[in-house]
């Protein structure tokens, strides 16, 4: 019986995990990491080669340890695998790997949850739920997709522009990422067009703490109401940059309008107009990768999961990171911390309950090396 599983080895993972450390919990005694992947890095692992350190975005330092100034040509994957790998190291985070969660149940309704993986199961008071969205790529319906005689891919899937050179790439979506690929695209030697469907929102605006506090509200506003969390560019805007302003000015980065259906030879847009294509991109983003926590019931009516700050309303056992608000690299390492006091807080409360002697509300952080047992008062 484990105090809390904590799924998922990325950076929202990786921070709640040095936190309950820094809360007290002891590594394999009383919380464990579990980490689909056959290595570190969670989701950068995944990316493409090209996408080099230099033109990632930023990237967060983890908490009690910077990232450093890597070589900006070097590969933003093998830059974060090395930089988490030496993260878990350091602070003898009991991360196990490989091993893939398939669902999370409750024997009992009040009880411990169950936490299944493909190697067996680990019992746990609560989880911290840090398994972001790369393994649900989002693929939009469009009448005709199947009937495409050219190749589709996703961002999931994209390797190196160089794979397009001469060759005609619709690329669909708003978001970064769409940007990205058009620019890469035609360095390459690829002609592109752009299919979105609504005109690409871009901003002047300063992206300071002020705008980021505006952007985390509106997310929240969202995810309180039960409703799934918004695109990130839909919340953002695209921040209107010297490179994109010279996209822009070469004809690169300028939205053909919105998609009606797909022919085998192309792409059909709205306005009536065909674009013959070799190759249609789907920038189209991700989902939350959640289908593991289905047997809980969590989701409202809306589709979403109700939150407050990181705490599902559904139930208290479970702590939610990388999730509407704490999507983003900077909220993610925030919402790890957030997620590893609000543990212990819960911890504290049930063992104090148990043993009839502490006041829910008074709860203090519990000096390292100072072991949870559930039916003893907290030292």
């Amino acid at each position: 019986m484990l105090k809390t599983v904590v799924i998922g080895a990325g950076q929202a993972g990786l921070s709640a995990a040095y936190h309950l450390r820094r809360q007290g919990l002891e590594p394999e005694e009383d919380f464990v990491v579990l980490d689909a992947n056959d290595g570190p890095g969670g989701a950068w692992r995944h990316r493409w080669p090209s996408l080099t350190f230099g033109s990632a975005h930023t990237i967060h330092d983890l908490p009690g340890l910077k990232v450093g100034i890597p070589d900006p040509t070097e590969p933003a994957s093998s830059v974060v695998s090395r930089y988490y790998g030496d993260y878990e190291e350091l602070f003898d985070l009991p991360v196990h790997r490989p091993e893939a969660v398939t669902e999370v149940v409750s024997p009992t309704p009040a009880g411990p949850l169950r936490v299944a993986t493909t190697s067996g199961s680990w019992d746990a008071e609560l989880i911290i739920n840090g398994t972001g969205t790369w393994d649900r790529p989002y693929w939009p319906f469009y009448p005709g997709r199947e009937l495409f005689l050219g190749n589709q891919l996703h961002t999931h899937d994209f390797q190196s522009a160089r794979h397009f050179r001469g060759l005609h790439v619709v690329v669909v979506g708003a978001g970064t990422s769409a940007v990205q690929f058009l620019l890469q695209l035609a360095d390459a030697g690829a002609t592109t067009s752009w299919v979105t469907r609504r005109p690409p929102s871009f901003t002047g605006r300063e992206f300071n703490a002020q705008w980021g506090r505006e952007v985390e509200a509106r997310v929240n506003e969202r995810t309180a109401a039960g409703l799934p969390p918004a695109s990130v560019v839909s919340t953002t805007g695209l921040p209107l940059t010297a490179q994109y302003q010279d996209g822009i000015a070469a004809g690169i980065l300028v939205s053909a309008g919105p998609m009606r259906a797909i022919t085998p030879e192309g792409v059909l847009l709205r306005n009536g107009t065909e674009i013959r294509a070799d190759v249609i991109l789907w920038a189209t983003g991700f989902r939350p990768a959640l289908d593991h926590l289905a047997p809980l019931k969590l989701r409202e009516a809306g589709g979403g999961i109700r939150m407050e700050g990181v705490r599902v309303l559904k139930d208290p056992r479970v702590l939610l990171v990388g999730y509407g608000a704490s999507a983003s690299t900077l909220g993610a390492t925030r919402a790890g911390r957030a997620a590893a006091i609000a543990a212990v807080k819960r911890l504290q409360k049930v063992g104090s309950r148990a043993a009839g002697m502490a006041s829910e509300d008074q709860v203090q952080p519990v000096p390292p090396g100072t072991h949870l047992h559930a039916g003893q008062p907290t030292p």
